[in-house]
């Protein structure tokens, strides 16, 4: 009988001299094939690199753009979770069940927010043919109810074929307290801002560990690198000295910024001559319009924007420098993606804390003068103006979420110094994300597997694009590709494009179809749905062909407004509020998991703990300096500290002092209307002070921690080195959402406070 690849080879007899020993052979890569570099920048628009025509410095970005291609028709998803999918598994985002965000599971199959095992990552692939492989950064790619300490791992970086993961499970974190997490766990920051911490430069001092571990231990090996910064997601955060250096650049507004980016583009030749700059969208007020204020205080937020990006790139270039060093510079592939355009999310006017308007359905007023000190600092959480992010996309239309160019046309550069001899040149021909993965693999010699871990693969519909590396002039070779996010629907084919903007009709059968000739109209300005009926038809019944195909539907609706913020209750419609009535949490759980959501609920919060005067310290709490919910001890006092949205606190302090020995505390809330409520302390479960609290949202879920605060303080007062760690001993915290149903007493008492207040 034949023996199976992988089974014993050799012969056994009694003793170990007479037996023929076996080595099975392990897995190595084609000859000569090189390293990989994925470089992916976060809410970068397509004219926020200065090789791409920015007036933002980006020398070392620009220099692998000189030692490489860039190209000036490439295009993602339109939101980071989707692009990050395809860039991964070289499929559709809507195929894969990342239609939206991973964060939530919605219940259909494109809205899942898991990727099966029969999409492989390209990390998986990678793996199984000899690499060593590191995901460094953002990731994004699990639900929200899997970010915590214990799992489950499957769609943790860990479990789709890396080997080592240094970064965040988010959407975005503070570049100051990032929530990290090292393999499968959540750990602390390593310095403090204080100590000049921040989060672009911890990854690549973790990206230049694991290449120096690998390169030291096997350097005939190469590796994998999947290098994913939080820039340049808000919040916009960066070191006093790089903000500095901006100032004034920006003062004569976006719209000025825009002209001078434009010719600077077409200088370079990344875009055509005949391109023209697209008009004002509905969403951007021309600079011209505004007032003295706010012209006086909008290039601030740019500023910072600008002195976060060269920071980075300045961190970047330490990785650039470190490959240099050690040989491995010209035998790397780098690949560096936006996963889509220049974000719209910061709204008219800027703000203070990002997630304000996220959460609350309102845009934030201008900041303040105090506000406006604090921009790019530790206690912000701020994102720039719509206005700028517009700029941000010159010469194209729209935004992030939008599948006009300007959500989803965006830089893609690619440097293989030893393959790649057509250096710093251009390449026009379309393509899609999905098409990095083919790619890849054509440059390593490796075919698509069959399988892997044993999990038959579905068919990939990427295309790659290295018939395009020494001919800038071959025809494109892909032909179809459609697009969807939040209802904004677009489909392009052979050089036609026709889109929908959802956001400004009520329903799908409203939506009004825009029709482009891009190959002869790169920024998408002259809409041809009036002079060219019957292409417009042909793309749209291609479009509905396409979502079967790829499996689109259910579409979210989107709900930005044009001058309204977003309302996440009506996009969650079907997703379960809560997964428990009940918890039970103890002091020894990793800090920073996800709490449950409170928002417009009754609950109680019990504390069990062993208390001494003197003790002071955290007991719980949910969020950060952004916004949460904090129960401490200070001065012998229980606090309650509600943080909302950093736009302002409800602080109440109990009357009694809390006794020493074996105790109870607690807060209890009670909700009197929608999305308002009263809440009292309890001490040994008497009440000993109330609080009224009319938001939306009330309490919602956030980082999680018992006996000490995550990694900014939802409370200023207690900010502390150690955070605020409470001294004393905690048994346990009880979250109960479950209400005795014959709790009438109570209600009406609270009501009666409520009213009174």
């Amino acid at each position: 009988m034949t023996k199976k690849k992988d089974e014993f080879q050799g012969i056994i007899k009694t003793t170990y001299a007479e037996s023929t020993p076996w080595w099975k052979e392990e897995s190595k890569p084609p000859a000569g094939a090189p390293n990989i570099l994925y470089i992916v920048l976060d809410d970068t628009g397509y004219s926020q690199l200065g090789c791409y025509g920015s007036l933002i410095e980006t020398p070392n970005i620009d220099s692998i753009a000189a030692d490489g291609l860039r190209y000036t028709d490439f295009h993602v998803n339109a939101m980071c979770s989707p692009t990050r999918a395809s860039l991964l598994t070289g499929c559709n985002n809507h195929t894969v069940g990342l239609g939206y965000l991973s964060n939530f599971d919605l219940g259909f199959p494109p809205l899942s927010g898991n990727i099966d095992p029969k999409y492989g990552y390209i990390s998986e692939t990678l793996l199984e043919h000899g690499y060593s492989t590191f995901m460094v950064g953002k990731w994004h790619l699990c639900n929200a109810k899997h970010m915590n300490g214990s799992g489950p791992f499957h769609q943790w970086p860990l479990g789709r074929g890396f080997e080592k993961y240094y970064g965040f499970l988010n959407a975005a974190t503070s570049q100051f307290y990032p929530d990290l997490v090292c393999d499968n766990h959540p750990i602390d920051p390593p310095k403090t801002p204080e100590e000049g911490y921040h989060l672009s430069a911890d990854l690549v001092d973790k990206a230049i560990e694991y290449i120096g571990d690998q390169k030291s231990c096997f350097p005939e090996k190469p590796f994998f690198c999947d290098l994913s910064f939080g820039a340049m997601h808000a919040p916009h955060h960066a070191p006093k000295e790089y903000i500095a250096k901006y100032k004034g650049r920006f003062d004569e507004g976006w719209d000025v910024y825009r002209k001078k980016v434009f010719e600077k583009q077409k200088k370079l030749g990344i875009i055509p001559e005949n391109t023209v700059l697209t008009e004002h969208n509905y969403l951007a007020d021309p600079w011209d319009s505004l007032t003295e204020k706010q012209k006086k205080i909008f290039p601030r937020f740019m500023e910072v924007f600008a002195g976060y990006l060269t920071y980075t790139d300045a961190q970047l270039g330490r990785l650039l420098d470190f490959l240099k060093k050690i040989g491995q510079y010209d035998n790397t592939l780098i690949v560096l993606i936006s996963d889509n355009g220049a974000s719209g999310e910061g709204g008219p006017e800027g703000c203070f804390s990002e997630n304000y308007h996220l959460m609350s359905m309102r845009w934030a007023d201008i900041v303040s003068e105090e506000e406006y000190k604090l921009l790019g600092s530790p206690e912000a959480h701020n994102h720039y103006p719509r206005g700028w992010g517009w700029a941000g996309n010159t010469p194209l239309k729209m935004y992030k979420t939008w599948v006009h160019a300007g959500g989803v046309k965006v830089p893609l550069i690619i440097s293989y110094p030893n393959k790649i001899k057509d250096k710093g040149s251009i390449r026009t021909q379309y393509h899609h994300v999905v098409d990095i993965n083919k790619t890849v693999l054509d440059i390593c010699g490796i075919n698509q597997p069959d399988t892997i871990k044993g999990v038959k693969q579905a068919e990939k519909p990427s295309i790659g694009m290295t018939y395009t590396f020494n001919d800038p002039k071959a025809p494109r070779q892909r032909h179809v590709q459609y697009y969807e996010m939040l209802g904004n629907r677009g489909i392009w084919a052979d050089g036609w494009k026709a889109v929908a903007d959802h956001v400004i009709s009520d329903s799908f059968e409203e939506d009004k179809w825009e029709l482009y000739h891009t190959d002869e109209d790169h920024s998408e300005a002259h809409d041809l749905a009036e002079k060219h009926p019957e292409k417009l038809r042909e793309l749209v019944d291609l479009w509905w062909h396409e979502a079967g195909k790829f499996g689109v539907l259910p579409m979210l609706e989107s709900y930005y407004k044009k001058k309204g913020g977003f309302d996440f209750n009506k996009q969650m419609r079907f997703a379960p509020s809560e997964y428990h009535s009940r918890y039970t949490f103890y002091p020894q759980m990793t800090p920073n998991s996800l709490g449950p959501r409170l928002a417009n609920k009754s609950f109680v919060i019990t504390i069990y703990l062993n208390h001494k005067k003197g003790f002071d310290g955290t007991l719980l709490a949910a969020g950060d300096n952004t916004g949460g919910y904090t129960l401490y001890i200070k001065n012998n006092k229980l606090v309650l500290d509600f943080n909302y949205l950093a736009e302002k606190h409800y602080r109440v302090e109990s009357e009694a002092t809390v006794p020493d020995g074996d105790i109870t505390l607690g807060f209890e809330f009670v909700l009197t209307r929608p999305n308002e409520g009263v809440g009292r302390l309890l001490i040994n479960g008497k009440p000993s002070g109330v609080v009224t609290i009319k938001e939306y949202p009330l309490f919602s879920g956030g980082k999680f921690a018992i006996g000490r605060y995550g990694h900014s303080p939802i409370a200023k007062e207690t900010y502390s080195k150690d955070y605020y760690r409470y001294k004393g001993v905690i048994d346990r915290v009880e979250i109960d959402m479950e209400r005795p149903v014959n709790d009438m007493d109570l209600m009406l008492e609270l009501e009666k406070e409520h009213d009174i207040q």
